[in-house]
């Protein structure tokens, strides 16, 4: 954009004195140095003047544009725009950050936020129309990308919800509101503390406390309560969120309902525990079975050898009817556990990957990262139940042996032994060990490692199960810093037990 001015005669009204600069050619500067377009017209819509960022934003070099119609940069849908700016220009009004779309020389179309101003003649008139305009494409895909995010988070199964240090709740999105049962306009600006049963509000002070220190919280599981007053289990993901000096300004929660899968790991476990019982009860009925016969074969001998109108005769007799309702108790005993269903055949890596699946969220929060390496190219006929409940034990007890997380590597491969062609399994921690001493005691039932946290019955059922399908397991261990662990070594045969072929 040129301006020029006559230069004023010496001793004129006009002349500016030496080393002052022309406030024209000050506004002049200010309008050629401007990152933003700054475009003139008149009131017929021709363009009068154009600075350097507007041949950057628009394309058209000065010599090009100038004298050329605005409606050259408005697409052709949008020339109905021009009409009414022109109609609020000569009424003197002033348009500010109107939003619409522009069109560069290429065709290329860019969303721009446009002020326009009448210029006005000494008398008032209005003459033309100045024009700054803002290329606010990047602020557009800003807002599509929030806009785009923020229905994603609306959209989520899993509660999330923003708070502030103080542990008000300052967003909360329609998974929180399906999940608790409050809706936003309840819960924002409340204490996240209403989501915590009482007797669990210390958690939220020692979450806080991390999250001002920029720590994340990973996969924590606890019990919160919805608006009905009912618990709910969750496992909670907890992000500081900071400001653009990186200061901690609050946090945001991602909130997912577990109450499901612990409700199966308990119904695993207390199935685990029946069976167990079951097998235990079987056991000791079949201990004293045989002896029980043989004291009722000698009470009746001795009943024989009785006078039948004597007192003997009818204790004798008294005596064989109770041991007969003991053999009966204990034939019912017997037959107490069973395992209904039919072997079948089925890869072992398959089985331990379910196992896997169950126990992710607790391998997460434990912090234990899992290696496997399988090459089991055959299918082997077993149980499919029971193998499923001697991996989840052997995994679990893994699992729990590495509280402050560790590594957890699993092998499954083709192995040809003196047993006979069979499977090999290897499941070996890195966790705290077993004391030599309890090694020849942990396959005992009952007996336990972990104090009130173990029923004693796992490691036995597991043996009972493999021995059962004709295989081996055996178990190393070491308690040494830095070399800690513990090794599980597993071999099942292909062909089955005699007895347990296929029918």
């Amino acid at each position: 954009m040129s301006y020029a001015r006559k230069r004023p005669s010496p001793g004129s009204p006009t002349e500016m004195p030496k080393g002052t600069l022309d406030p024209r050619f000050h506004l002049a500067a200010i309008v050629a140095s401007s990152d933003d377009p700054i475009i003139s017209k008149d009131l017929n819509g021709i363009i009068t003047s154009w600075n350097g960022a507007a041949e950057r934003t628009f394309g058209y070099q000065t010599d090009e544009i100038l004298g050329e119609p605005i409606l050259r940069l408005i697409p052709p849908e949008l020339h109905h725009e021009e009409a009414q700016i022109l109609a609020k220009l000569r009424a003197g009004e002033r348009i500010d950050h109107y939003e619409t779309i522009r069109m560069k020389k290429n065709g290329e179309r860019f969303p721009v936020s446009v002020t326009i101003s009448p210029v006005k003649d000494d008398t008032g008139r209005v003459i033309g129309a100045s024009k700054i305009a803002r290329d606010i494409s990047d602020r557009t895909k800003t807002d599509e990308s929030r806009f785009r995010l923020a229905a994603v988070v609306d959209s989520a199964d899993d509660a999330i919800i923003s708070k502030d240090l103080n542990g008000i709740i300052n967003s909360w999105n329609d998974g929180a509101r399906r999940m608790f049962g409050y809706t936003a306009d309840e819960m924002i600006g409340q204490s996240i503390l209403r989501l915590i049963p009482v007797e669990l509000h210390y958690e939220e002070a020692a979450i806080l406390s991390r999250l001002r220190t920029g720590e994340r919280v990973d996969h924590f599981e606890t019990r919160r309560m919805r608006k009905d007053g009912s618990s709910i289990e969750l496992s909670v993901t907890i992000s500081p969120i900071m400001d653009g000096t990186g200061r901690v300004i609050g946090a945001s929660k991602i909130a997912r309902d577990i109450s499901d899968r612990r409700r199966i790991e308990r119904l695993l476990l207390q199935s685990e525990k029946i069976a167990a019982t079951g097998r235990m009860a079987a056991a000791v009925a079949h201990e004293i079975n045989n002896p029980l016969e043989a004291v009722m074969n000698l009470i009746f001998l001795a009943r024989q050898n009785s006078p039948p109108a004597g007192k003997a005769y009818q204790h004798l007799k008294m005596a064989e009817e109770e041991l007969e309702r003991v053999s009966h108790i204990a034939r019912q005993t017997l037959g107490y556990y069973r395992d209904a269903g039919l072997p079948a055949e089925v890869f072992f890596h398959e089985l331990i990957e379910n196992v896997l699946t169950i126990y992710r969220s607790k391998l997460l929060a434990y912090g234990i990262s899992v290696d496997t390496q399988f090459n089991d190219l055959q299918k082997i006929l077993v149980s499919r139940g029971e193998f499923i409940q001697i991996f989840s034990n052997l995994i679990a007890n893994a699992i729990d042996a590495m509280p402050n997380g560790g590594l957890l590597h699993l092998s499954v491969r083709n192995l040809i032994s003196s047993a006979g062609d069979g499977i090999q399994t290897v499941i070996r921690d890195s966790g705290t060990g077993i004391k030599s001493e309890y090694l020849d005691r942990i396959f005992e039932p009952f007996f336990t490692t972990k104090g009130d946290l173990g029923t004693g019955i796992g490691l036995w059922v597991t043996k009972q199960l493999v021995e059962k399908r004709g295989g081996q397991i055996s178990v190393t261990s070491n308690t040494a810093p830095g070399k800690s662990g513990t090794l599980v070594s597993l071999f099942v045969p292909f062909s089955m037990p005699a007895g347990k072929e296929r029918a």
